[in-house]
């Protein structure tokens, strides 16, 4: 088990190069996971009876995009990036060097489907209910992508299927990055799709408060075996980190949409 684990870890993170120019594991992950999101979104709004054509589909995948990708960086810089770019500020614009946050990314993405929403007539909770719907698929392939680019490590670990990272010491640690691939992907996914199939479409934001509830917990739950960023450390102590703190107002949110999102409306 840790041999396989090793191994897949010292996967190159380039998927293939044509000339000079070099995909990424991890770009192919955003791009695979926007459109995965985006054809399993479209099923469920057919399924809820909502009219969105081809053309609204292109609208929506583009604000999306803009504001993960955007929004991502952003969140990085300022939660994760210390000083650094405040001393280099061109720096900010280095996508290529790595440096994206969820955090970042899901209020850009939150942003964008607003945006969307006004443009293709479709009302935003029930975009952002779709968006919860969809958005395990990326989680999952993204920290697929952190494993393979040995980032994002675990703390060290004793256990039978601990990795060894390049450029993480010799220590073993654990494999967090698939953790979260579990749990905000996999498990994410299956109870968002058992949801959309219960829950009526007029409930809107019902779905997407459970996203923010259930990704608030496993992202909680997860960073206690994810080290922290190395430009922040812990937090408080030797166990609070950036991601739970970002993560417990989720998980806030979501009860609280989840609570107007089902009251008796008379």
């Amino acid at each position: 088990m840790n041999d396989l684990l090793t191994a897949f870890a010292g996967v190159d993170p380039i998927a293939f190069s044509v000339g000079p120019f070099s995909v990424h594991w991890y770009g192919l992950a955003y791009i695979t996971g926007i459109l995965a999101g985006v054809g399993l979104g479209y099923y469920f709004a057919r399924r809820w009876g909502l009219a969105v054509s081809t053309d609204d589909l292109l609208t929506i995948a583009l604000c999306v995009t803009v504001g993960i990708i955007v929004g991502g960086r952003l969140g990085y810089v300022l939660f994760y990036g210390g000083t650094q770019y405040w001393t280099a500020p061109s720096r900010v614009f280095a996508i290529y060097d790595g440096g994206m946050s969820f955090h970042g990314g899901f209020l850009g993405c939150v942003v964008g489907g607003y945006v969307a929403s006004r443009l293709v007539k479709v009302p935003f909770l029930t975009l952002l209910d779709l968006g919860g719907l969809a958005a395990p698929i990326g989680l999952f392939l993204g920290r697929i992508s952190n494993f393979i680019n040995g980032e994002v490590w675990g703390r060290t670990t004793d256990a039978s299927w601990g990795v060894v990272f390049s450029g993480a010491g010799e220590l073993a640690r654990h494999p967090s990055q698939l953790y979260e691939a579990f749990l905000e992907g996999i498990v994410l996914l299956a109870i968002m799709v058992l949801l959309a199939r219960r829950v009526p479409s007029l409930r809107k934001g019902v779905m997407f408060s459970w996203f923010l509830i259930l990704y608030g917990i496993f992202r909680v739950s997860a960073e206690l075996f994810r080290e922290p960023d190395r430009s922040l450390g812990f937090l408080v102590g030797d166990w609070l980190t950036m991601g739970m703190l970002l993560s417990i107002p989720m998980v806030l949110a979501g009860i609280a949409l989840l609570k107007w999102s089902t009251r008796d409306v008379t």
